[in-house]
């Protein structure tokens, strides 16, 4: 079986490939990578070029776009407007990334929940899913997918939170994607929560050009997306199986939620 994997996480537009983006591109497309998801932060208008470029040069390159909840407060109708637009246009596949992060409270909570709950609204409106970030703050994602009637489901990206949480969004029909946090000596309690999600609701990440997975760490300082591969070991471990049939698994899930 030829191996293929996606990444279902990659920030490509970021200022750290701006040397080396088309290689690195190349590279993941020439190492078993077939697909590559990228966020773009849709109030940064240069990030989102970026991210909409590359996918006009590589039909393997996916798009979404939102506003960070690091950003929320410089939330307005004018990103929900813009957002609409590249939708119509079939110019991105999700809304993201997009949620809460009560951690860092870059801006301020209810400003995050607030424009949460607008983007939801604007996700449901174009029948797109969503790109999930989420730190410390469960509970409230899933009760605003859950209040806003949200329906489309989309992607817990680069997961940390506990069993509950991920089941509750299983419900709603979200996928629960696992980076290189995984490989860490220290995440036996989120390797726990892993084993004991469904094979059909997986994803794997890199979040490049973070979280470069412990085989790596001190070697290169920079994630990118051939490193999913990692991702993907540890979990075939946890789960049982083999490489190749994780990798399938997670390709056809990616498939199935957006479609392609």
């Amino acid at each position: 079986m030829t191996l293929s994997f996606v990444d279902s996480h990659a920030h490509l537009s970021m200022k750290e490939f701006n040397e080396d983006r088309n290689h690195v591109i190349q590279r993941a497309f020439q190492e078993e990578i077939s697909t590559i998801l990228c966020p773009a932060e849709i109030t940064d208008p240069k990030n989102l070029q970026i991210t909409l470029d590359l996918t006009e040069k590589h039909e393997n390159i996916l798009a979404a776009a939102g506003v960070h909840p690091h950003q929320a407060k410089a939330y307005n109708l004018n990103y929900a407007e813009k957002m609409e637009e590249l939708a119509e246009a079939k110019k991105i596949k999700a809304i993201g990334e997009i949620g809460l992060d009560f951690y860092y409270n870059f801006s301020p909570q209810q400003d995050q929940t607030e424009a949460f709950r607008y983007q939801l609204n604007v996700a449901q409106k174009m029948s797109l899913p969503i790109i999930v970030h989420s730190r410390k703050a469960g509970k409230e994602i899933a009760r605003a997918v859950e209040e806003e009637h949200f329906t489309q489901g989309g992607i817990l990206h680069c997961f940390t939170g506990d069993l509950e949480f991920a089941k509750r969004m299983m419900n709603q029909n979200f996928f629960i994607s696992f980076s290189g946090i995984l490989t860490f000596p220290k995440a036996f309690l989120l390797r726990d929560v892993a084993k004991k999600i469904p094979l059909e609701k997986l994803l794997i990440e890199t979040d490049s050009p973070y979280l470069v997975p412990a085989s790596f760490r001190g070697r290169i300082k920079r994630n990118e997306p051939i490193y999913v591969k990692e991702v993907a070991k540890i979990l075939a471990e946890l789960k049982n199986i083999a490489l190749e049939e994780l990798a399938l698994i997670t390709s056809k899930n990616f498939e199935y939620l957006f479609m392609v």
